[in-house]
């Protein structure tokens, strides 16, 4: 394992690190006020795109975690900021709510079902069978495949719901278009967030739940990692996998000191 310094900057997912079902961990906001204490550039990431940053920072203040706007990095502003890069001024096709739209516009693209240039996949809670059709019509007709993330379900009160991937294999099967996903688990995620708070890989550490998402990212993303144990990974499945975070904890509180 290489032995790096101190982490200048961090980036932290955000269900299962710092909250769970709308409570703050243990540790979180103790974790949060020392990155400000010992000022270190930070972004906390969510695969989520229903909601702008404005909207998370809102409901982090609610389970009792100080987080500005400008430091919550989701996987709709990603998108956004790639297909900014890939064609600046583009139009697209959306399916999404408001985190997702927000960003898109914001980085410059028309929201368009008329010959767009992208057919871009995000969260909803209402997916419409109307929308997806129009979707298919649309890459069939030579609209680029793009989805925030590739998730299959999401939460909810009720149990779970499909989210984002699941829906995207629906159009895949229609289509033959495989989508690209700019969420975790692509480093790209990683590396966009990076350039946001001007961070380099070797003095970066990512802190995440889940293995196949955060960890691996980080990995590929040339990051140093932690693993908590408080969301979907857990200690006994750390050895099924061909790779190894950099280190395990029980919770964001075992971070502190690492800060």
């Amino acid at each position: 394992m290489i032995e790096r310094g101190t982490a200048e900057c961090w980036l932290t997912d955000m269900d299962g690190v710092l909250v769970h079902e709308g409570q703050a961990l243990p540790g979180a906001a103790e974790f949060l006020q020392r990155l400000v204490e010992k000022e270190r550039r930070f972004l906390v990431l969510t695969n989520n795109s229903i909601f702008t940053p404005r909207d998370l920072a809102a409901r982090l203040v609610r389970s009792g975690l100080e987080v500005p706007e400008e430091s919550i990095w989701t996987s709709a502003l990603a998108t956004a900021d790639f297909l900014a890069s890939q064609l600046p001024g583009g139009s697209a096709y959306v399916i999404g709510e408001a985190g997702l739209t927000t960003a898109l516009h914001e980085a410059g693209y028309t929201m368009t079902d008329t010959a767009p240039d992208y057919v871009v996949l995000g969260e909803t809670r209402t997916y419409s069978f109307e929308s997806i059709t129009r979707a298919i019509r649309l890459i069939d007709a030579g609209a680029r495949f793009i989805a925030t993330n590739p998730d299959v379900t999401g939460p909810s009160p009720e149990g779970p719901l499909p989210a984002t991937g699941s829906v995207a294999a629906m159009i895949t099967r229609a289509t033959g278009a495989e989508p690209y996903f700019v969420g975790k688990p692509n480093p790209m995620m990683f590396r966009s967030a990076m350039n946001r708070i001007e961070a380099h890989s070797e003095s970066t550490m990512m802190v995440g739940d889940r293995m196949d998402t955060d960890v691996v990212a980080g990995i590929e993303a040339g990051l140093d990692t932690i693993l908590v144990l408080t969301g979907s990974t857990r200690a006994t499945d750390v050895s099924r996998f061909p790779f190894r975070p950099g280190r395990v904890c029980d919770s964001i509180a075992d971070v502190l000191e690492l800060v």
